[in-house]
């Protein structure tokens, strides 16, 4: 009975940053419990092959490639999912990028730009435009994934903290204003995970792995599919009352 909370049979979820990484393995997780899948991302040969893999576990797949820091992408993504799919009933906000490391006084607008269009603000108006077609199914539920960069800044990725600390306070506006629609939002905010996008940092910092290995009470760095668990919580049943809330999944290094 319990783990039947877990199932997401008949869902719809729309997964951004979907090619790989946390992206893939969400879909992945989401296709084995259930739910038909929409993978966004701006790279086509690798959705493909993750629609491949969701078709594998028995559920459709749609791939869309798009730019999620352009308003028209955006709105023609949604247009494309309910149109294939008559609905939406989870959204996985999982695009993020930090595309260089620089101090904070170094920081251009080109670089704040990149990163805030993307983080923050593609988050925001996806989350707005796929909010309006769960209001008319009865609600559904928003997975916004922030970071433990959230909470405490690393140095050099300023502007990608500052980000992350407003994914959080987006997730809070949406779940206040939206919980009338039976709409629910919450975060995850993952701590060191091999993906290209955390692994970047160690290739330009050999040293800075191991340092966050021993900062780690888990003394580890996560994989992707150690987030699954959390995405699948939030995303089902089981969460029916939680919403504005941040599910920490950092291996503990958040303690210090």
């Amino acid at each position: 009975m319990y783990l039947d909370k877990y199932r997401l049979d008949g869902k719809v979820a729309l997964i951004t940053g979907a090619s790989r990484g946390i992206g893939r393995a969400t879909a992945l997780g989401f296709a084995e419990t259930g739910a038909d899948v929409v993978l966004a991302s701006r790279r086509p040969p690798d959705l493909e092959n993750v629609a491949a893999e969701v078709r594998q576990a028995g559920r459709r797949a749609l791939p869309v490639a798009v730019h999620l820091g352009r308003m028209d992408e955006i709105n023609g993504l949604v247009a494309r999912a309910n149109d294939e799919f008559g609905k939406i009933d989870i959204l996985v906000n999982n695009a993020s990028t930090s595309p260089a490391m620089s101090p904070a006084e170094q920081v251009d607008e080109r670089l704040w730009d990149s990163i805030m269009n993307l983080n923050l603000k593609g988050l925001y108006f996806l989350s707005a435009a796929v909010a309006g077609i769960m209001k008319k199914h009865g609600g559904g539920t928003i997975i916004n994934v922030a970071s433990m960069d959230g909470f405490k800044p690393e140095p050099q990725i300023g502007v990608y903290a500052i980000s992350k600390a407003g994914v959080m306070m987006a997730t809070k506006v949406m779940a206040l204003e939206w919980a009338q629609y039976n709409i629910r939002v919450n975060t995850i905010a993952p701590g060191n995970v091999h993906t290209r996008l955390g692994d970047s940092r160690f290739l330009a910092l050999p040293e800075y792995e191991g340092e966050m290995i021993k900062r780690t009470p888990l003394r580890r760095i996560a994989d992707p599919d150690e987030m699954v668990g959390a995405m699948l919580y939030l995303a089902s049943d089981a969460s029916s009352f939680t919403t504005g809330e941040c599910l920490t999944v950092d291996g503990g290094i958040s303690l210090y």
